[in-house]
């Protein structure tokens, strides 16, 4: 019972009787299954093990066990994600096969990929230790799965604004790879950023290399086993390492794969990122302006420019949050390969937009 209160706690829950429990599992099917409903598009519940998937629309979404056996719900108590983690994966997934349709190739190692890096135990395992060292030992905002995962939905959001435009990626210029290498190596980047949370602040981009870099390999080998596709292994590979290297723009990138991972890190500056942080009672102390910066920003929008392809909006309630744009944002865009792509506009709720780029 301890790991189902550690496991609950580390990922922002609070839940302190059984019967809340049970109201929260019972919450988060229906959720699941009002989201499939009200896309019209639900078909069948399908049996896989101790997970139930609905499928629609040539994607797959996990859903908690519909009937809780004592054994099923404690199982489930302890493997369980929080519902914003399950909510993103929804919107990545559905995304992903976006991308999917409407690219020339059709290919599915995009989704394959995003599937595998959802529901591996191993990345799962990084990602909750780096956000509880994050939150808990260093008091800075979320690094956690919600992190990333948002991270590799802004990224790809912004790729698929590159496609419509008609922009290559630097794989497609360099006639090194695909669109579908590119979705690819961009995910594995946004997954395993910030794995070097799990360590500390300081070049943790560094450590984050050193130990995605099995774990990436060992999801291609997994997707593309054959020697033929030795290449397009080594390819993807080093594009996710440049991207998670060169994501706090410290280091000097050349793709634009690895340069949407920088602005895509620095737009996830939403309050719910903040939450948990600001909730914790801590002397004051340095960097404290992070957390109460990004606790003003409302929301952010990445949609189709006006003069470029990529348009970010950032909408907040105060001033201070002026400070996430000017002093997290705005660097990693100035020195991202991707920067002439993008327009960027903030400003506090009721005034006038600024417009940075």
């Amino acid at each position: 019972m301890w790991r189902v209160f550690d496991t609950l706690s580390s990922r922002g829950f609070a839940i302190p009787s059984l019967r809340s429990r049970w109201s929260l599992s019972m919450g988060l099917l229906r959720f699941s299954l009002f989201e499939a409903a009200k896309n019209q598009s639900f078909i069948k519940l399908e049996p896989l093990g101790l997970t139930f998937f609905v499928q629609r629309n040539g994607f797959v979404t996990p859903l908690p066990p519909p009937i809780f056996s004592p054994f099923i719900f404690f199982y489930y108590l302890c493997t369980m994600k929080s519902p914003k983690e399950i909510t993103v994966e929804q919107w990545l997934m559905r995304l992903t096969q976006e991308i999917i349709d409407f690219t020339p190739e059709q290919g599915d190692l995009p989704l394959r990929v995003i599937n595998d890096l959802i529901n591996d135990k191993e990345i799962q395992a990084v990602q909750d230790y780096a956000n509880r060292v994050s939150i808990s030992r260093l008091g800075f905002n979320d690094h956690g799965p919600v992190h990333m995962r948002t991270v590799c939905h802004n990224a790809l959001k912004m790729l698929k604004l590159l496609f419509n435009a008609g922009i290559p990626t630097t794989l497609q210029q360099d006639q090194m790879g695909t669109f579908d290498d590119s979705v690819t190596a961009v995910a594995l980047a946004a997954f395993c950023h910030d794995f070097g949370m799990t360590i500390g602040r300081q070049d943790h981009e560094l450590y984050s290399g050193i130990l995605a870099y099995n774990i990436i390999d060992r999801i291609l080998m997994k997707n593309l086993p054959d020697e033929k596709d030795l290449m397009r292994r080594v390819v993807i590979r080093s594009t996710a390492m440049e991207g998670i290297l060169g994501h706090m723009g410290t280091r000097k990138i050349h793709s634009i794969e690895a340069g949407l991972i920088l602005i895509a890190d620095g737009c996830d500056m939403t309050k719910g990122r903040a939450r948990i942080p600001i909730g914790i009672h801590s002397a004051p102390k340095m960097g404290d302006i992070h957390k109460y910066s990004a606790n003003s920003i409302d929301k952010v929008t990445i949609q189709k420019g006006t003069s470029r392809p990529i348009q970010i909006v950032v909408e907040m309630s105060a001033e201070v949050g002026f400070f996430q744009i000017e002093e997290v944002l705005l660097p990693k865009i100035n020195s991202s390969p991707a920067k002439n792509l993008i327009e960027l506009y903030a400003g506090v709720k009721g005034q006038e937009q600024k417009r940075y780029i």
